[in-house]
């Protein structure tokens, strides 16, 4: 994996701290201060040359396209597989190819965690290959024992997670030849988001611009025309659709040459059969099938004092915000049915143990829309045994397919509830009504398959896997790529 950990402040940023630094020690060093501020001078000139150096790499680092065997964190590890006369029971759906990107399009993009986010350096939520780092405030939340595999992860972390899981999967191959499936890592969802607050619609395409000559330079797009080729992003589809100059968003995915790639995407667009929708990355990263179903026992076997909660930000400055309907129906349902967490009123720090301790007292979870149709707290309600209601069915059916049993199955009363927003605000459905007319049978029925459905939901930290025939979030996804290059039938939920 790649980890961001302990990186330093690259190119101009460097050479203009240097300066700094120079500038204060001669304050306090009067004594010698000529020899030192020439000495100072002349460290300041060489950082600032190296800046159009840096640059000067980054243009030759685009160029020769190749095709190379990526990186192993372990060189130790046996080889993949490298031709289709080792293909082993395991990897009978087909073998897959990594691109090795030149470095601009993975590497250096994470390398540069301090510029990700134009409000705070994305350096920490990003180590640990995108876990980000330990959630020891869990700790008296979850076992003691399992509290080591639980992180504070970024809802956007899933390129990294994805790439290191990837490079050491089993059925990976040196040689295109016999490929499959063909890999292409890159972090487009961290390249864009650095951008995304900005009016500079070129900055946000940049790296999808460079991208795609060289991706189809290679012999194995040249034959498919990317058709057997795929990508994870980290971010929702909207972030990668605009159209023209104005408008949120880049536009990589109405880029010529990406009409046929697949895209595991946190988000889909409905209307976009080439992205698939994956879970978006949540804090658990067990290692073991044994882990799992510990967790797996003790969610289930928990005592659910409240019916349902809702954990949200109000958005009063939006006409008829509908979080603002569902904190009003929490507090006409009373304290002993329904209990609420508005997140302006927790501290950042203390929101992931407030919201656990929440979700595991409660039955049920309220889950509006986000920023968009999906929202990362639907995986966290679900991850922690409680049945998600939903209000809008882009919110989750049609959207998770190889994950979630959707509509058009009859299959979504599952492990679900929906209920109608338009209903809600126009006072014909009370949410408490509804969730109590379900009754205790029917919700420990809900609960015992979301519980049966976590593995799939989670991302293992081991790179092999959790074992034991168990699939997690990633396995299911490349089983379906694979699947779905053979034309067969995609995993099902």
């Amino acid at each position: 994996g790649v980890s961001a950990a302990g990186i330093q402040p690259q190119g101009g940023q460097k050479a203009a701290a240097t300066a700094c630094r120079c500038r204060l020690l001669a304050t306090s060093s009067s004594s010698q201060v000529p020899s030192f501020l020439a000495w100072c001078q002349l460290l300041t000139v060489v950082c600032f040359l190296l800046v159009p150096l840096r640059f000067f790499l980054y243009a030759r680092n685009l160029s020769s396209p190749r095709l190379l065997l990526p990186r192993l964190d372990n060189p130790s590890r046996p080889p993949p597989p490298s031709s289709a006369n080792t293909i082993t029971d395991s990897c009978s759906s087909g073998l897959i190819f990594v691109y090795d990107l030149p470095t601009a399009f993975n590497a250096d993009v994470l390398a540069a965690c301090d510029e990700l986010n134009p409000w705070e350096s994305l350096c920490v939520a990003l180590s640990n290959g995108g876990f980000g780092p330990p959630a020891g405030e869990l700790a008296g939340v979850v076992p003691a024992n399992l509290l080591p595999y639980w992180y504070s992860t970024d809802q956007f972390s899933l390129e990294l997670i994805f790439h290191r899981r990837i490079l050491a999967h089993r059925c990976r191959t040196a040689d295109p030849s016999a490929a499959a499936a063909f890999y292409i890592p890159f972090y487009a969802g961290l390249s864009v988001g650095k951008d995304l607050w900005s009016g500079d619609a070129a900055s946000r395409d940049r790296d999808s611009a460079l991208l795609l000559p060289w991706i189809k330079e290679q012999s194995p797009w040249k034959r498919s025309n990317g058709s057997d080729h795929f990508i994870a992003l980290g971010r929702i589809s909207w972030d990668f659709h605009r159209s023209g100059n104005d408008g949120w968003g880049g536009s990589f995915l109405n880029m010529a040459g990406m009409e046929k790639v697949t895209r595991l995407i946190i988000e889909r667009n409905p209307s976009d059969n080439m992205d698939v929708g994956v879970p978006y990355p949540t804090g658990f990263h067990p290692r073991t099938a044994a882990e799992v179903r510990q967790w797996q026992r003790f969610v289930l076997n928990r005592n659910r004092s409240t019916l349902f909660v809702f954990a949200g930000a109000p958005r009063p400055q939006v006409k008829d915000d509908f979080r603002g309907f569902l904190f009003k129906e929490c507090k006409r349902a009373g304290k002993g049915t329904c209990r609420s967490l508005d997140w302006w009123k927790v501290r950042r720090q203390n929101r992931s143990s407030a919201a656990m301790r929440l979700f595991l007292d409660s039955a049920f979870c309220l889950q509006p829309k986000g920023d968009s149709y999906t929202r990362r707290s639907m995986f966290d309600c679900m991850l922690v045994g409680a049945v998600p209601v939903v209000f809008w069915r882009h919110s989750a059916y049609g959207q998770y397919e190889w994950y979630l049993p959707g509509s058009g199955e009859g299959r979504e009363g599952e492990w679900s509830v929906f209920i109608d927003s338009r209903e809600v605000k126009n006072g014909t459905v009370s949410v408490k009504e509804v969730l109590e007319g379900i009754g205790e049978k029917r919700a420990r029925e809900m609960r015992e398959r979301v519980v049966e459905m976590i593995p799939r939901l989670l991302y293992a930290a081991a790179e092999e896997g959790l074992g034991e025939g168990m699939q997690d979030a990633f396995d299911v996804a490349v089983k379906g790529v694979l699947r779905r290059f053979r034309g067969t039938v995609a995993p099902a939920a």
